[in-house]
């Protein structure tokens, strides 16, 4: 992933709650992916078997990496590596990262949630974590937001740290620009994608317009 130095805000797709149909949903991510440029894609489902996490990934994972998109499993680090994913991302209830990071190694990616608290993220980056993820800076319709944030973390790191930082809970491409103007590197989004009412090509359009504006 790139550091703040080297790029503009990157959009980083998480897939909804629930995927019945994993075919039809890759028709859905390959359009997504067609709208612009996408760093990553993190699947996401909750309380389902891992059969059906592992059938998911094998579904979504080559789509991703054909494009360059990487393909991180959301807390779960044994089978982000049993499902060859390019990494991990961990909650302050799941994994520790120094668990994940010992099963995954140096070269995958092991990304951790910090809520809102300044002191998580500096631990995290402390201890070797790819990036860290702040928020909720909105409500979010796909996730209970227990710790609102605001920019001004993401002003705060930005200043002081070279580990990209994720902004997360209910953005959209109408409310993301001040998190893109206080410093995000990745701007994490679910339902501002595929729930837009237009689809999910015009929404990544829409967002990478937004990024490119604010990094002329």
């Amino acid at each position: 992933m790139d550091t703040p130095e080297t790029a503009r805000c990157r959009l980083y797709l998480i897939t909804p709650p629930s995927i019945a149909h994993p075919a039809l949903f890759a028709d859905e991510l390959r359009g997504a992916l067609d709208g612009g440029d996408v760093a990553v894609l993190q699947l996401r489902l909750k309380e389902v078997p891992d059969d059906v996490v592992a059938r998911t990934a094998d579904v979504l994972r080559p789509i991703c990496q054909q494009r360059g998109v990487a393909f991180i499993m959301n807390d779960r680090p044994d089978l982000a590596l049993k499902l060859d994913c390019d990494g991990v991302h961990v909650g302050q209830q799941d994994a520790p990262y120094a668990d994940a990071r010992r099963l995954l190694g140096p070269d995958r990616i092991v990304g951790v949630t910090c809520k809102a608290s300044r002191h998580l993220a500096m631990e995290a980056a402390e201890a070797g974590a790819d990036y860290v993820a702040f928020g909720a800076f909105f409500t979010s319709s796909t996730k209970e937001a227990t710790t609102p944030a605001s920019p001004d973390i993401l002003a705060w790191w930005s200043e002081i740290m070279t580990v990209p930082s994720v902004a997360i809970g209910g953005i959209t491409a109408d409310n993301c620009r001040p998190l893109v103007e206080a410093g995000a590197d990745f701007l994490a989004v679910a339902n501002g994608v595929w729930a837009h009412p237009d689809g999910p090509t015009q929404a990544v359009r829409r967002f990478n317009a937004v990024f490119d504006a604010c990094f002329q």
